[in-house]
């Protein structure tokens, strides 16, 4: 759990979506910020190198230090307030770094969210939920409180989920270049996220589909009904999860066959037309419309667990 841990970097809807409500009336807590998946070295190098998503989105390839020194290499499209993070088998340490592998972090939009999440927790039945405080080393060697996380276990198969509250710290260090609080308590994404998005096609995140384990996606529904989604299950074992604008779909299904499937986006403008970009095994389908789909294809089977 520890390097899952260390991988949750940061990051919807147009407006924002602080003042979401859950289907029980409740105020929701968390709303998704990223998810993170494994993939072939093919597909991670044909991603890194694209000349058509640097145009397509806030396209970045960067090296990250966090807590005792854990570092990754991951490459990003950055939205206003959501974001996927993309990794190669071996970009990370350990089984974390297994083709397949996975996470999702779900963030807290004010102060002091997240510690009534793990109270929630502890309310369904988690009753010695797993908090951790993520650093961030800007390469000088200093490091900067991150954010706060939760997580239900330490034990997982290959996907792991967290909540997540970034530090005031993190946003007063003039190194995060990130943007003032609109409002007391402020700790959202849109303030996390840079407003390069502007320049790109690429808005949000708006969909997510995993295929996960049984026992790792019971691990994950507690922390999202804890955090406001509203939680339907699926025939044959899996979940979907709605919330704050974002939909999340989860497969259970043997370790052999993990792995990110898909992920939903909102465009800035709606285009006229149709345009499917192949990426090593994936497939990136842009409009007609305001909507983009990507399609992670079978992965090259070197690295991939065996099931059990």
């Amino acid at each position: 759990m520890i390097m899952v841990v260390a991988l949750a970097l940061a990051g919807a809807v147009q407006g924002g979506v602080s003042s979401a409500q859950a289907e029980d009336g409740a105020r929701q807590l968390l709303f998704y910020n990223h998810a993170y998946g494994v993939l072939d070295r093919e597909t991670a190098d044909a991603i890194e190198h694209s000349a058509y998503l640097r145009d397509f989105a806030n396209f970045q390839v960067r090296t990250t230090t966090g807590a005792g020194g854990q570092t990754w290499t991951g490459r990003y499209l950055m939205g206003r307030e959501t974001y996927i993070e993309l990794f190669g088998i071996g970009d990370v340490p350990g089984k974390d770094g297994t083709l397949g592998a996975g996470g999702m972090g779900v963030s807290a939009e004010r102060e002091g969210d997240l510690a009534t999440v793990t109270a929630r927790l502890r309310e369904l039945g988690i009753s010695d939920p797993v908090e951790f405080r993520q650093t961030r080393d800007f390469g000088d060697g200093v490091p900067v409180p991150w954010f706060d996380a939760v997580f239900t276990t330490e034990e997982y198969d290959l996907f792991g989920a967290w909540g997540m509250e970034y530090r005031p710290e993190y946003f007063a260090d003039p190194r995060s270049k990130t943007e003032p609080a609109a409002h007391p308590g402020d700790v959202g994404r849109e303030r996390y996220l840079p407003d390069a998005y502007r320049d790109h096609l690429m808005r949000d995140v708006t969909g997510i589909r995993l295929a996960v384990t049984a026992r790792d996606l019971a691990n994950t529904l507690p922390l999202l009904k804890a955090g406001g989604f509203a939680v339907r299950s699926l025939p044959g074992g899996g979940a979907v999860a709605k919330g704050g604008g974002t939909t999340l779909r989860f497969d259970a299904v043997p370790l052999d066959q993990v792995g990110l499937r898909q992920v939903e986006m909102s465009l800035n403008r709606p285009v006229s037309y149709r345009h499917e970009e192949r990426i090593g095994h994936s497939a990136l389908v842009v409009g007609p419309g305001s909507r983009a789909v990507w399609t992670f294809g079978e992965q090259d089977r070197q690295d991939r667990p065996t099931a059990r």
